[in-house]
């Protein structure tokens, strides 16, 4: 690559370095240490999170990824940086893609003092979060502005905006949920969109994500050719004894598998690549408790991961972005 001018960050929140409870120690400390992840006190929260939950969450969620855990890394971060290359193919020589974790390595912070050092002007930060949330898509953007505050020369920069109904996008969860729907030997009674929870009180505050996630659900259910009756749409991974978005996703299935529901396919549109949440709380534990419920099958379709139809969806919203740059 010879001096490309302009730099393309894909933005994604984050993973440990390895499955261990050492290595989820300082991983856990800065995602939770995040006020846009945590709004409470923050002198109370410091004794929480200092006193309590890094002595014993790190064991508990290190047991988690070495389930899910590959030879070469975790899934995120192998998806993350395949989507990044087979972007660089598709925006070519001109454009330098890379990415960086908001939350572990590589740090954000690292991957742009990278890009600028290639001699970059222009920067495109490219979220993965398609519906916009406080807690991570506001999160990249303070990192970044963060970042730059202490450096002498900044690049013009510009933000990928939330993209929860892009046409590409739905597009490319649609042909993947096609593919996955062909391959199954039996007809599924429900279709499930679970997305991750937050604390319903963002909402209150003003947060948009529940109505991206509306959107993005409406939109996919339209593309897929399904009636309201024919999917449900809930909220996963929890945390914490304050009320968050509802219906959950354990207890949906739960009441599905009670109600007569016995085959489910679980989509998950606002992760944009497999990980924890989608394996091992979706793929595996909330199997076995549909299965305990009553319920028979539970069929977990892959994230947009390195699908083609993703990449290609990826160079239409970056070249969106980047008209006007000359790329």
């Amino acid at each position: 690559m010879s001096n490309p001018k302009v730099g393309v960050l894909l933005a994604q929140l984050g993973t440990p370095e390895a499955p261990t409870a050492e290595a989820l120690r300082p991983y856990l400390k800065e995602f939770l240490s995040d006020p846009r992840v945590i709004e409470v006190n923050r002198a109370l929260w410091w004794l929480i999170l200092n006193g309590i939950i890094l002595r014993f969450r790190p064991r508990r969620s290190a047991a988690l990824y070495q389930r899910i855990w590959r030879p070469n890394g975790s899934p995120l971060r192998i998806y993350t940086a395949e989507q990044a290359c087979a972007l660089q193919g598709k925006l070519g020589s001109q454009v330098a893609v890379d990415f960086g974790m908001r939350y572990g390595k590589p740090s954000a912070s690292t991957v742009l003092d990278k890009l600028c050092a290639l001699g970059i002007e222009k920067l495109l930060i490219f979220p993965m979060f398609p519906q916009y949330c406080a807690a991570t898509t506001a999160s990249v953007y303070d990192a970044v502005f963060d970042h730059f505050k202490a450096r002498r020369v900044v690049p013009a920069i510009r933000f990928v905006p939330p993209y929860p109904a892009h046409p590409a996008y739905i597009g490319a969860l649609a042909t993947i949920a096609r593919q996955e729907f062909a391959r199954l030997p039996w007809k599924p009674d429900k279709i499930l969109f679970s997305f991750h929870g937050i604390p319903k009180r963002y909402i209150d505050k003003g947060d948009p994500y529940k109505a991206h996630v509306g959107a993005t659900a409406c939109a996919l259910a339209d593309a897929l050719g399904l009636q309201p009756a024919d999917y449900e749409l809930c909220f996963q991974s929890r945390f914490g004894k304050e009320e968050w978005l509802q219906p959950y996703t354990d207890e949906k299935l739960g009441e599905l598998a009670r109600s007569g529901v016995r085959k489910v396919v679980a989509l998950c549109p606002g992760f944009t690549t497999d990980c924890l949440e989608t394996i091992d709380e979706i793929g595996r534990e909330s199997r076995h408790k549909f299965k305990e419920a009553g319920g028979e099958e539970l069929q977990l379709v892959p994230c947009l991961n390195d699908h083609p139809a993703w990449i290609e969806a990826m160079a239409t919203i970056a070249h969106e972005e980047l008209s006007g740059w000359g790329v």
